[in-house]
């Protein structure tokens, strides 16, 4: 199979960028996206060129390192499933026998302003390693470690909690929204710890300090156009925002109560 690449190609933050024209020739069908990338930047490596810089890590579709908008879509096309549905996946878990032969192909970062790109296709993601840190943690007491049936959590909420904690952080999300909101990985990240026991004792303070970090970024507001539930490569829902706003509406309100108490005594 041979490709039409057009590439966004960027020597750094400062640099203003440029689309770049590069051939892909003699690509198995079977190839992941980033192994045919792979191919190219041997041939762009034997001509002396610089390669295409991409991110990447596991190429399992679990580290959410490969984020590329490839025509257009976070993560690149989806195809339809039988049931309606169509499927979920990474940038390294989309094959070449997914596009047709002779396609040309745009291949872009992904685009927020709080992900500012690094080099070609790479950005810097770390606002979400600061949005995790500002509250996602729970307490423990040091010591042993306790029997796992200690705690007796209900299916229902073992469950949504293991949905939320599906957030592979890949910024997917970010990318698809036209906001460049983080709400869809905030409320997973939130809800994923709010929800069971253990993460009760700082749910207040949690979803309060992650979402004013998440707007201090630079990250923009959520205005329901559910393109972050559609571009998820592991399905979130957006209905873990709505458990979000709901768990900060209240906090808020019990943190306005307990101002409400200190100025009365």
């Amino acid at each position: 199979m041979n490709f039409t690449l057009n590439v966004w190609r960027q020597k750094g933050p400062n640099d203003q960028g440029r689309i770049q024209t590069v051939q892909a020739t003699g690509i198995s069908p079977d190839m992941s996206f980033l192994e045919m990338l792979d191919v190219v930047n041997q041939g762009l490596i034997g001509k002396g060129e610089e390669p295409i810089a991409f991110d990447h890590d596991c190429r399992e579709g679990i580290c959410g390192m490969c984020s590329l908008v490839i025509n257009g879509i976070p993560h690149g096309p989806r195809k339809m499933l039988p049931d309606g549905k169509r499927e979920a996946k990474t940038t390294c878990q989309t094959y070449m026998r997914d596009f047709k032969d002779g396609e040309t192909l745009f291949i872009e970062p992904f685009r927020a302003k709080a992900f500012p790109i690094i080099k070609d296709l790479v950005v810097n993601r770390s606002a979400f390693d600061r949005i995790i840190q500002s509250g996602g943690y729970v307490t423990a007491n040091t010591g042993g470690a306790p029997d796992g049936n200690d705690i007796l959590i209900p299916k229902h909420d073992q469950e949504r909690a293991m949905d939320a904690a599906a957030c592979i952080g890949c910024g997917a999300c970010v990318a698809a929204c036209k906001n460049a909101s983080a709400m869809l990985f905030v409320a997973a990240k939130v809800s994923h710890l709010g929800t069971l026991p253990q993460g009760q004792p700082e749910r207040a303070e949690r979803v309060i300090r992650m979402v004013e970090k998440m707007d201090a970024e630079g990250f923009g507001n959520c205005t329901n156009y559910y393109e972050c539930e559609a571009a998820c490569p592991k399905e979130i829902s957006a209905g873990f925002i709505a458990q979000m706003n709901r768990d900060y509406l209240w906090a808020t309100a019990q943190g306005e109560k307990q101002e409400a108490k200190g100025g009365a005594g």
